[in-house]
């Protein structure tokens, strides 16, 4: 459990010393997405400091969107938004550029045995039952990405029957049924050329450009669930950012 101390943090503001506190326990999974976090009197009190210091640090922790009020109710902890992952530089819209939405096709879920790699990257024991869901996205008729995803057997225990529904964003059902924290993730995206099974999903050559993002799901507690790996077509990619 984070532990509240000033003592080694010389010259940190108190406010600060208060957000980077409640920013720990966000982080470990202490204060999970939607937990209505105490209020500021009461954080003032247990952390013996002033309401105005909790306030500034409270704010703070809202303008990074960790936290955010509703009115009457009290400040909850922010849901993981994944409208800033890196899958955003995927470009899906029509020439118009209008939007387009894709639709996922989950053409393989079964128990599998993790390979040395992923349960390494899961941090479980090697052999380790996984849920293993493969899912292909598509733009209006046309296959655009390839999705492999493993979690850990023992925390989504059923997801492999078909008769659970997976809707387009596979972690709704997985906090909302199995009731598993999604508290954040880390991503990285590179490329490389399709291989046969990749080809065949989106109906390009072998050797054709794809771009790859790998990501890292966690749950409470620094604790890794699923790893995922996304492939898509690079002719569906695109980069822009503005830099202030």
């Amino acid at each position: 459990m984070t532990q509240w101390s000033t003592k080694n943090i010389p010259g940190t503001p108190l406010y600060k010393a208060v957000e980077n506190f409640l920013q720990d326990q966000i982080s470990a999974g202490e204060l999970a997405p939607g937990d209505l976090i105490p209020s500021e009197p009461q954080l003032a009190e247990s952390l013996s400091v002033s309401t105005g210091t909790v306030k500034k640090a409270i704010e703070n922790l809202v303008h990074q969107n960790l936290l955010y009020r509703h009115q009457g109710k009290g400040t909850y902890v922010s849901r993981i938004d994944f409208n800033n992952s890196l899958f955003r530089f995927f470009s899906y819209g029509t020439h118009s550029g209008n939007p387009v939405r894709i639709r996922k096709q989950t053409p393989v879920r079964e128990l599998r045995k993790g390979s040395d790699k992923i349960c390494q990257r899961l941090k479980v024991e090697p052999n380790t039952d996984m849920v293993y869901i493969e899912r292909v996205g598509f733009r209006e008729d046309k296959a655009v990405l390839v999705e492999k995803c493993w979690w850990v057997a023992d925390l989504v225990s059923g997801l492999e029957k078909e008769e659970v529904h997976i809707p387009d964003l596979l972690y709704a059902v997985v906090v909302d049924q199995f009731n598993l924290p999604i508290i954040r993730s880390e991503e990285s995206l590179t490329a490389e050329i399709a291989d046969q099974a990749t080809a065949t999903r989106l109906g390009i050559n072998v050797g054709d450009p794809l771009v790859v993002l790998h990501r890292l799901t966690y749950s409470k507690n620094n604790q890794p669930v699923e790893f995922r790996i996304t492939r898509g077509r690079a002719d569906s990619f695109s980069y822009r950012t503005e830099i202030r």
